[in-house]
């Protein structure tokens, strides 16, 4: 990578920054989840591969930087000294019970370390709007408070994976006969999540 980003190396790895590689990211994610879900072993090992040069690319992009320059060592260290604080139960003196307490702890010194006191830090809201909505209902859970959300109906109990897939698409049938762009009326939906979460927490600093 680093003689690709040379002189004398390739014109198109030269020309690229941070911003035009994010495409390529998200192309080499989706085809890894693929390659997952085919359980093809070939294809999971070579997608690991292209997943790992966009971080060497993105790390060799960063030495440049004039202000605020990082490598690959750094990066490597910054994960594994993450790694150390965030499971005190395996390299400090912290027990724990079982893997729920693990990510309680988690969450925990993730939001001291990143000063966060609000469910809605740190969450990515570019994201597509259904992930963004079950990751701002599990940072709520997190921060211990309950919101009033609108449920016109109660799923049965006993509903499996397959067939809750089965609703969602039966639903997303409906709205397209009816002319709704699900994704977008999902994201206004998730916006309003946010403003209700935001509500609540400045009344919760006022008590």
């Amino acid at each position: 990578m680093d003689k690709l980003r040379s002189p004398g190396g390739c014109p198109w790895d030269a020309e690229q920054d941070h911003q035009t590689l994010l495409k390529y990211l998200l192309e080499e994610s989706y085809e890894f989840i693929e390659a997952v879900e085919e359980n093809d072993r070939t294809d999971m090992q070579e997608e690991l591969g292209d997943l790992l040069l966009q971080v060497f690319f993105h790390s060799r992009i960063a030495e440049e930087d004039k202000d605020q320059p990082f490598d690959i060592e750094d990066v490597a260290r910054t994960i594994a000294d993450k790694l150390e604080r965030r499971h005190p139960h395996v390299f400090g003196e912290t027990s724990v019970k079982d893997s729920n307490e693990v990510l309680e702890n988690w969450e925990k010194q993730k939001a001291i370390e990143k000063g966060r006191n609000s469910a809605i830090d740190g969450v990515p809201t570019a994201q597509p709007a259904l992930p963004l909505i079950a990751k701002l209902l599990y940072r709520v859970d997190k921060f211990d408070y309950k919101l009033d959300i609108k449920r016109d109906f109660q799923l049965t109990e006993g509903i499996d994976s397959d067939s809750f897939g089965e609703l969602m698409v039966g639903i997303i049938a409906q709205a397209v006969e009816l002319g709704i762009d699900p994704e977008a009326s999902l994201r206004n939906a998730a916006n309003a999540l946010i403003r209700d979460i935001q509500v609540h927490e400045q009344g919760r600093i006022g008590l």
